[in-house]
């Protein structure tokens, strides 16, 4: 059994943060385990007083349905559903740009979300943590 452990959460996000200062933007990155319990929040100096809660929001949303938030959010326009997810979840999870799903050897580890740039910033850098793990 592989559980996503605070190294691992801790690599992710510095992966993230990287990413995030390639782009010359701050971000704050939480990640969370399979079930959506927080593992670790590491917010950006300077990044704005709701990213803590969009990241955890938007890594709870890809753990969740397993994929990248960037998709979920292309899917709002096809389906009324997932503009639902938000009120749904009583702000839990947030299909919105900037989350992905955190797999090891085809294992749901978690999620990790990124807020503080554009949505398609915040994606470029969840990616570049899931895939620091995978």
């Amino acid at each position: 059994m592989i559980d996503l452990t605070l190294a691992l959460a801790e690599r992710a996000a510095r992966a993230a943060q990287a990413q995030a200062a390639t782009l010359g933007i701050t971000i704050t990155v939480s990640v969370v385990d399979e079930s959506g319990r927080l593992v670790l929040c590491m917010k950006g100096d300077g990044t704005g007083f709701l990213t803590t809660e969009t990241s955890r929001a938007k890594a709870v949303a890809a753990a969740a349905f397993r994929t990248s938030t960037l998709k979920l959010a292309g899917l709002q326009a096809a389906n009324p559903f997932w503009a639902a997810v938000p009120a749904v979840s009583h702000g839990e999870a947030l299909p919105t740009g900037g989350a992905a799903p955190i797999m090891q050897g085809g294992k749901l580890l978690g999620g990790i979300g990124c807020g503080g740039g554009s949505p398609e910033q915040d994606q470029v850098c969840a990616d570049a943590g899931a895939a620091a793990l995978a």
